[in-house]
């Protein structure tokens, strides 16, 4: 093989496509679309090795490094190379140049990070590139009366609608919350600082996907003491924010305490308010995916490090009452 090296140009993308066919995994088919021309706002190095035959360049692999706004400290970066050409070195010399563009990247990060399906040669190759694991995530979907309902209060469903309340997704609250939940569980890849709209932006939005959202609250009593006044109400102490496609008519499928318009799981992000203690925290997320799991499915995404929602889920997985969707990820980096 004759293999030579250059940036990314426009067609790329349909000459690789050619040769490497449908993509292998799941984190393929996400990272091929960061496959662009490099450029600086924002920062990003795509290089392309070319098998040259007969003075004939064909497009064999190609590689990618770039910022981010969310997580930044760690540059995502991912090799593909078709699989007539592996394990000839060409994916370990385009890591080469990806690291020597990473020296360079204008914030000063340098350090790389990717994802990977366990047991496929992209894993292999990381754990020989001396990539370390520092999360696991899995697509969970979890089955119809999965969970027992809670009960509120005295039961009555006074009780229930004090604690249980549809929220508008552009909701300060309800953006505090979410905003600060994703930056605990993800103490293991910092997301930088969370403002308000930056929340609203990737989770509540139209543009995120978001439909609608359902909170748990605290008693008003636990929360303010006896005697509060009715317009006050609880701390929020759960979230679940819907992605669903919209049920028929408009409204929100999950929100309603339906599924999805084609009958498929619903996709929701479950949460809690991080200040809660362990204990509390499994209480109130078993409490509310009992209920929007109740007579639909739902699928949530559960990484290693939200222990409470492991905590809920783990058991029904076991049990038989969860199941995995797909296969699990593995998210790999520099180590510190």
């Amino acid at each position: 093989m004759a293999i030579e090296y250059r940036e990314w140009r426009d067609g790329d993308d349909l000459a690789l496509l050619e040769l490497w066919g449908g993509p292998e995994t799941e984190q393929a088919r996400q990272f091929r679309g960061t496959l662009a021309p490099s450029g600086n706002s924002p920062w990003r190095r795509c290089i392309v090795a070319e098998d040259v035959v007969d003075g004939v360049a064909i497009p064999v692999a190609a590689a990618v490094v770039h910022e981010a706004s969310l997580h930044p400290e760690r540059l995502w970066s991912y090799i593909e190379v078709a699989k007539d050409h592996r394990r000839a070195g060409v994916g370990s010399t385009l890591l080469t140049m990806l690291r020597h563009e990473a020296g360079q990247a204008p914030s000063g990060v340098s350090r790389l990070r990717t994802k990977v399906e366990p047991g496929t040669p992209g894993a292999a190759f990381a754990e020989a590139a001396g990539l370390v694991p520092i999360q696991r995530s899995r697509l969970v979907v979890v089955e119809p009366g999965a969970l027992k309902l809670p009960v509120f209060g005295d039961g009555s469903e006074a009780a229930a609608s004090e604690q249980i309340e549809d929220l508008a997704t552009g909701s300060v609250e309800l953006s505090d919350v979410v905003g600060r939940y994703y930056t605990a569980v993800h103490g293991w890849d910092s997301p930088g600082e969370l403002s308000i709209g930056t929340v609203q932006r990737l989770f509540l939005d139209e543009l995120s996907g978001a439909h609608g959202a359902i909170v748990l609250r605290a008693p008003k009593a636990s929360a303010f003491g006896p005697g509060v006044p009715a317009s006050r109400k609880g701390r929020l102490e759960a979230f679940a924010i819907s992605y669903a496609e919209l049920a028929p008519g408009g409204g929100n499928a999950a929100a309603d305490g339906g599924g999805s318009a084609s009958g498929q799981p619903t996709d929701v992000f479950v949460g809690h308010e991080p200040k809660l203690s362990e204990e509390e925290a499994r209480s109130a997320v078993r409490d509310l995916l009992a209920l929007i799991a109740f007579q639909h499915p739902v699928v949530l995404e559960l990484d290693d490090s939200m222990t409470a929602l492991r905590a809920v889920v783990e058991p029904l997985l076991e049990d038989g009452k969860a199941s995995l969707r797909g296969t699990e990820t593995l998210v790999v980096s520099d180590p510190a």
